[in-house]
């Protein structure tokens, strides 16, 4: 069997000789968050309301889910609803609220065939009911899929998922010396999942905006001018292949050969 030199990305751990194969799906990242960024603007330069860019985002969500898993990426979580949107006009709001409906109705059959599973992370307490029992149908009808896990991440931020994991801790009466990064590991939103391998924003910005701030902090950051309803194939490939070039040492040095 063909053998090539990769680097491995396990803290302490020196370069060494890997199977063709498994070399190739080391450079492939795990798990991959997205912040869709640039809906509104795509939708104003083709002089349409904003709520038509949101619906070209999820359109463009779909099709990257597809993309992805034909990576071979196993995790896609994306932020849609941030805790600081609800600050945004109350139509626009209103309108992403109804967008989710119609995307599970009209997409949920879809993904659930073609293998996705889906998960909803963030807090469920401030959306309807409606929404709630859309978000849970989505969870329950994919819940054995495994061809690739999409999170969607709603009503979330990085800073509130530390919180409630630390609510958490007070509520289970934690000692002090039991509160440790592992536990609160496992007690975050995104328990589920390994922490994402690579980070992209689209849409310009140069910040991670309130996303992941626990999980992500050893991603490697990829940002893009390219508006989110126009992130295709060719973004997605040029995101995956920097990536792939990318000296993952998660702190440690790399022995010099």
């Amino acid at each position: 069997m063909a053998l090539v030199e990769t680097r491995t990305p396990v803290q302490g751990v020196a370069a060494r000789a890997l199977p063709a194969a498994d070399a190739q799906r080391a450079q492939v990242p795990r798990h991959v968050a997205v912040v869709m960024d640039g809906n509104g603007r795509w939708a104003r330069q083709r002089h349409m309301p904003r709520f038509f860019g949101h619906k070209a985002g999820v359109d463009a969500l779909v099709k990257a889910v597809d993309i992805f898993a034909a990576r071979g990426v196993e995790y896609l979580t994306v932020f849609a609803f941030s805790s600081e949107n609800w600050k945004r006009p109350h139509e626009e709001v209103s309108g992403l609220m109804s967008l989710v409906l119609v995307a599970v109705s009209k997409y949920l059959s879809r993904l659930a065939g073609d293998g996705v599973r889906i998960r909803i992370v963030g807090d469920r307490d401030q959306v309807s009911d409606k929404l709630r029992r859309a978000w849970e149908e989505a969870e329950s009808r994919t819940a054995h899929n495994t061809r690739i896990t999409l999170a969607v991440a709603f009503n979330y931020g990085g800073r509130w998922d530390v919180v409630q994991a630390c609510q958490q801790a007070l509520a289970q009466r934690l000692a002090p010396e039991q509160l440790d990064e592992a536990w609160l590991g496992r007690h975050m939103a995104l328990a589920f999942a390994p922490d994402p391998d690579l980070f992209i924003r689209t849409g310009g910005e140069m910040r991670i905006s309130n996303f992941l701030l626990w999980q992500a902090a050893y991603a490697e950051l990829f940002f893009t001018d390219c508006l989110w309803p126009d992130f295709g194939v060719a973004e997605i490939d040029a995101a995956l292949a920097t990536y792939a070039r990318r000296d993952r040492r998660f702190g440690a040095i790399r022995p010099v050969a």
